[in-house]
């Protein structure tokens, strides 16, 4: 199994020591898999303590191109500017499941777009005194008899590409939870999807089990590369 967590040396020695008077500030950034009702970020955001302030600012549908095109990122920036009340500021940066093709508006090019967009985001967070945390895409839970899909594979290697060319902190959210899911079956897997008719069902969103399962993978993975923050996630 590859690597659970890459942690960027560089991006290590450049972390901001919090002052005891301040909390952290932790600013979630994605699509729907991340994004309230939908996705895990809430439930995340539950797991903190006081001491580290959560905001959710991923919205469903959205790619790396879309969410700055809406002036979404124009949100966080401005919410970076305004930092004087906080010891640090990381920032969660999750993207790719509508950059694939077939999605007029949002899908980005895998070689060139993509990756570019992923590294602006790195590169302005941290010129903002941020540090940006780049996650893998969350696996989808679509099983080929005993085998689970991963078509975000390609996305997933594009951003750890990016995490190391920037000198980033990565998370690696796909590989994790492509071998949890792996390992619980279809039938398991299943159970983490949102309660919706059988028309409706899908198995890349996220119902509160599933929230809450994903949630509990990123807080481990950043007590694991942010030993800054581990104390502000509850067990």
């Amino acid at each position: 199994m590859k690597t659970i967590l890459a942690l960027i040396a560089a991006a290590l020695i450049a972390l901001p020591v919090a002052a005891a008077d301040k909390p952290v500030r932790l600013i979630l950034v994605g699509d729907s898999t991340m994004a309230q009702r939908t996705g895990y970020g809430d439930a995340l955001c539950q797991r903190l303590a006081a001491s580290l302030t959560c905001i959710n600012l991923a919205k469903g549908g959205r790619s790396s191109s879309s969410f700055r095109a809406e002036g979404r990122w124009d949100e966080v920036q401005a919410l970076l500017r305004d930092r004087a009340a906080f010891s640090a500021t990381y920032v969660l940066i999750q993207f790719g499941h509508n950059d694939q093709p077939g999605k007029p508006g949002r899908s980005t090019d895998l070689v060139t777009e993509y990756p570019a967009n992923l590294a602006r985001y790195a590169r302005e967070a941290s010129a903002l005194g941020a540090l940006p945390v780049l996650v893998t895409p969350l696996t989808r839970r679509t099983f080929a008899g005993p085998n689970l899909k991963n078509d975000l594979a390609p996305w997933a290697a594009a951003t750890r590409t990016v995490a190391q060319a920037e000198h980033t902190l990565l998370l690696d959210l796909n590989d994790i939870s492509y071998s949890a899911v792996q390992a619980m079956g279809q039938a398991e897997a299943d159970t983490l999807a949102m309660d919706t008719p059988p028309s409706a069902f899908d198995r890349t969103h996220l119902g509160p089990k599933g929230a809450a399962y994903f949630a509990n993978m990123v807080a481990a993975g950043l007590a694991k590369a942010v030993p800054a923050l581990a104390k502000g996630i509850a067990p």
